[in-house]
């Protein structure tokens, strides 16, 4: 196959990909906003806008200045998503975060509450031999809410990837339930 023709077949294929692990009942679902309304359906989101890729060589948590962080367009993206879901009716329960600044301030803009840190939410990017135990660990967690819990978990693209099998944008939602027999299967999605 020739460079151009692959070129031209990749974003295709993406969109296949991604398009592919959402189960049919969702597809033909319009409206994500009342998928999220159903009992057991949870969101999972990668943080907003946070310009540059990893994070600087001196990275410390709980130290935002080492960090990659929210630039003023995710800031923005976070508030108005917040906004959005309280418009469309969802009242989140609880909301989990990873430790990192990107995730807990795209977390505090939604402003739907209080603000949960989840260490099975923290990126694995540099260290990808961690993505089965944070993954084991993030859907013991799943399993272990009430049934009557809404949860939002702020997370990166790695550990949203590893839960979903889909490639999110920055600030994109993805609606899951966990299954009889555990699994995740996702039901939605809401674009930045």
């Amino acid at each position: 196959m020739s460079y151009r023709v692959f070129r031209l077949f990749l974003p295709v294929a993406l969109l296949l990909l991604s398009f592919s692990g959402i189960p049919k009942a969702a597809q033909a679902e319009n409206n994500p906003w009342q998928v999220w309304q159903q009992a057991g359906v949870h969101a999972i989101m990668r943080h907003a806008t946070a310009p540059g890729f990893g994070d600087p060589e001196n990275f410390k948590l709980g130290q935002c200045n080492t960090q990659r962080n929210l630039n003023a367009q995710g800031l923005a993206e976070a508030k108005a998503l917040g906004k959005q879901i309280q418009a469309n009716g969802i009242s989140p329960s609880r909301i989990f975060s990873s430790q990192w600044c990107r995730c807990q301030d795209t977390a505090r803009a939604l402003n739907l509450g209080l603000v949960n840190d989840l260490p099975a939410l923290n990126s694995f990017f540099e260290e990808r031999g961690k993505s089965s135990e944070q993954t084991t660990a993030l859907k013991a967690h799943i399993a272990q809410l009430a049934p009557g819990d809404k949860v939002i978990y702020v997370t990166h693209q790695v550990n949203t990837t590893a839960l979903t099998g889909i490639y999110p944008a920055s600030g994109e939602v993805i609606l899951f339930r966990m299954n009889a027999d555990q699994n995740i299967e996702v039901v939605g999605r809401i674009k930045p």
